[in-house]
């Protein structure tokens, strides 16, 4: 059992406490909710004349208030319901088996009316935004996310690289290897989009898929140099006299 010093030295805790909430209340007016509507909070007339997006800024200050004023609320409760059970004398008590609360966890909840074992949140929620069905499609798991396959299909990733090329809020000093343009600040910038190999940017068959054709183009210079640095030989063949200059807008081939 608890000694009337602890029981006393509890008792000016959760008078503090609750002296402090009372306090927060008066100053911040429950946290903007005693004014009618949200744009009374900020000192405005009327919304009237807002953007849109103002209006759902204030919409989401008014949603954080209200669930900011009801866990202080929650909180001031439990400090009074526990006071109570100091008046009567059962503080100290689990008030569902009536066994005694440990010292350490009336130390760290001051507020606590029930021991460990019965406390009102044994689980932690696992409940998600009911948006998020209706979200997952798109930006969930695919089933051609997976490292592990290869398959070139249009997938998450790819959808959101083809969003992120409009911009994001990182920087070049955000990213492991600085970027020299912002056109290439989203992740896997260079990955080939429409084809597969990078021969397919500058070759060409027929429609039975004979009589290869290289097309010059500043893709095909960078091909070959890399091929050479690697020793390796293309199957293309020999190209043309003209197709072996080098490539520049003026001998580029219709």
């Amino acid at each position: 059992m608890l000694t009337p010093q602890q029981l006393s030295q509890y008792r000016t805790i959760l008078e503090a406490e609750k002296k402090e909430l009372l306090s927060r209340f008066e100053e911040n007016g429950h946290f903007g909710l005693d004014e009618g509507y949200a744009h009374e909070s900020t000192g405005e007339l009327s919304s009237y004349d807002n953007h849109p997006a103002d209006d759902a800024t204030e919409l989401f200050e008014r949603e954080k208030d209200l669930a900011l004023n009801e866990m202080a609320e929650e909180e001031l409760h439990d400090i009074e319901r526990a006071l109570k059970a100091i008046d009567e004398g059962k503080y100290g008590l689990c008030a569902v088996c009536g066994k005694e609360i440990p010292p350490e966890r009336l130390s760290a909840v001051p507020s606590a009316v029930t021991c460990k074992e019965h406390s009102p949140n044994q689980n932690v929620s696992h409940d998600r935004p009911i948006e998020e069905e209706v979200l997952q499609p798109p930006f969930g798991q695919f089933d051609f996310d997976d490292d592990s396959d290869e398959s070139a299909a249009y997938d998450a990733e790819d959808a959101f690289q083809e969003v992120a090329e409009f911009g994001t809020s990182d920087s070049p000093s955000d990213l492991e290897y600085p970027q020299k343009t912002y056109d290439d600040m989203f992740s896997e910038a260079d990955e080939p989009i429409g084809y597969t190999e990078d021969f397919e940017n500058f070759i060409g068959t027929d429609i039975t898929g004979k009589e290869i054709t290289v097309y010059p183009s500043v893709l095909h210079e960078k091909y070959e140099a890399a091929l050479d640095e690697e020793g390796i030989m293309t199957e293309f063949g020999d190209l043309p006299a003209y197709e072996k200059e080098p490539y520049t807008e003026h001998n580029e081939r219709d």
